[in-house]
């Protein structure tokens, strides 16, 4: 997609008027988010329904300012939904179009941004997560949070092997649930799993106890507390690329509280 200076604030305007109508909608739902009102901390709520949005507008409407947007995807060019580090300070979700970074969300860290940007991808330090060691650096920085190692649930351990613990108020977390870390975990046939379960320090005690009510394999076999979280990564490499297996995971993780 080929783009002059002078259209790219006119396509931020049009997009902030799509994400207005996306707010009107999010709003209600999520008013706020560890504390924190709308929209900080909602970047993937607002990108994923602005995405929807967008590319039903670019259907049904014919207005000449997204004309360039259209005339990519008619063109072949996909509009695609990302996710990663944005200058190694916080996490972001986004969407790529060509050489286009296009962020909808861009005042959920900073209230008082722009709600859109559009620079070119070599110039916006954003990329993909793919390790374990990356995803901490950004989450230390950016959540305020302590990481340890997932023996609370050796089973799950081998797709979320990571404990996130605020500094605040001292609430924690399994991480990281999205596919694209999950990913990251099946990939490698659970081996960045075990890596990082090796490097971490193990949970206090004090925090572990506050879930053990929480581990029932009666309930999902994948909530025992049984078990070695490394070996699991070992005794799952067989089904790295079993869907139905990750399934199966990720639904016995959405039985746990998202915090404690």
């Amino acid at each position: 997609m080929q783009l002059q200076a002078e259209q790219i604030p006119l396509i931020c305007s049009a997009l902030a008027k799509i994400r207005i109508e996306a707010d009107l909608t999010l709003l209600p739902k999520y008013t706020h988010f560890a504390g924190k009102p709308y929209p900080l901390g909602r970047c993937k709520e607002i990108r994923d329904l602005v995405y929807q949005m967008l590319l039903v507008h670019l259907q049904t409407k014919h207005d000449e300012v997204l004309q360039p947007l259209r005339e990519a995807l008619n063109n072949g060019e996909k509009l695609v939904p990302v996710w990663g580090s944005l200058r190694d300070e916080y996490f972001q979700n986004a969407m790529v179009l060509g050489e286009w970074y296009i962020d909808v969300s861009n005042d959920t860290v900073n209230p008082n941004k722009p709600r859109v940007e559009i620079v070119r991808l070599s110039e916006a330090d954003f990329h993909p997560i793919r390790s374990f060691e990356k995803f901490i650096e950004v989450a230390e920085k950016y959540w305020q949070v302590d990481v340890y190692k997932n023996t609370l649930f050796p089973a799950l351990a081998p797709f979320f092997p990571l404990v996130c613990v605020s500094k605040e108020s001292g609430a924690s977390w399994l991480a990281a649930a999205n596919d694209d870390m999950i990913a990251v975990a099946m990939n490698s046939q659970f081996s960045a799993s075990k890596q990082i379960l090796q490097q971490l320090p193990t949970l206090p005690q004090s925090i572990a106890q506050k879930w053990l009510s929480h581990a029932n394999a009666e309930f999902d076999p994948l909530l025992t507390d049984a078990g070695d979280s490394e070996q699991m990564c070992i005794e799952y490499q067989a089904r790295s690329q079993d869907l139905q297996f990750r399934d199966q995971a990720v639904l016995a993780y959405l039985k746990l509280p998202k915090m404690v």
